[in-house]
């Protein structure tokens, strides 16, 4: 895990939603919680890194409880994420949450699930949210496509870099196709830490496997995030909400979600 936490407590999520592609994940992110998630719930966001979310949703009227591994993210939420919002911010493990049974109404795992690449690990990390659920509980994971990282590499491929030509960069993605297992080269040091990337099928059948009863998948960046010209197209107020109406239109397609980089898997206890 020493990668993984270094990653993160190195300040890898600072400004991420802030520029690029992060933009688009936000608000589509936002824009899925929001048809969940409205006031007076306590929602424990397990893996939230420095807070962006759960100074959202502490906004919105919410109890929300952020647990995070990496220490410097914990401490970057208490200084900078609670202006004019006030959420609890501890540093905590998803195999192990320290809180009592059934006594949250939500719970996101929107980090923790794709940086598991123990099998066994993803569903205790599962099974620890189920166990802090109330009876009727929302649970939503975040997973990342598997193809993600060669649909990136396609979709510059020749315009901005070659990647597809390097033999490193193409072992990484032939190992991510085929296993699920990202493994960051040391060539490539800004990538993701090693990660488990994965599809919105095996997601859910693991939840499934944890005791939810699964309500749907839902892709949050979808097919559009390879358009040309997209950071300017998302300037453009009616462009980015007929960009928006295709993602939304697409958004549960089973033939689309492996398009998408991230995708979420809504569940109830």
């Amino acid at each position: 895990m020493s990668e993984i936490y270094d990653f993160y407590n190195n300040g890898a999520e600072i400004g991420r939603l802030e520029r690029g592609l992060g933009i688009v994940e936000f608000h589509r992110t936002k824009e899925i919680l929001a048809r969940y998630i409205d006031g007076g719930k306590v929602i424990y966001d397990i893996g939230g890194g420095i807070g962006v979310y759960a100074a959202w949703l502490a906004k919105k009227g919410n109890e929300v409880h952020l647990f995070e591994l990496a220490e410097n993210a914990v401490e970057y939420a208490k200084a900078n994420m609670m202006q004019d919002c006030r959420f609890v911010a501890e540093i905590g493990n998803a195999l192990k949450v320290n809180r009592p049974d059934e006594s949250a109404d939500v719970v996101l795992l929107m980090g923790p699930q794709y940086h598991l690449r123990d099998r066994g690990e993803r569903l205790q990390s599962l099974r620890e949210a189920f166990r802090v659920l109330k009876k009727g509980g929302l649970l939503v994971a975040a997973g990342i496509s598997k193809f993600s990282s060669m649909t990136w590499a396609l979709s510059v491929y020749g315009e901005k870099n070659d990647f597809i030509d390097d033999p490193v960069f193409f072992n990484m993605i032939k190992g991510e196709m085929s296993s699920g297992d990202h493994i960051r080269p040391k060539e490539y040091p800004k990538f993701i830490a090693e990660a488990y990337f994965t599809t919105s099928e095996e997601m859910k059948s693991e939840i499934v496997e944890a005791g939810f009863v699964v309500e749907k998948a839902i892709a949050v960046e979808g097919c559009i995030w390879f358009t040309p010209h997209l950071t300017e197209k998302w300037e453009d107020e009616a462009s980015r909400e007929r960009l928006l109406e295709i993602v939304r239109i697409t958004e549960t397609e089973p033939e689309m979600m492996g398009m998408s980089p991230h995708f979420l898997v809504m569940a109830r206890k």
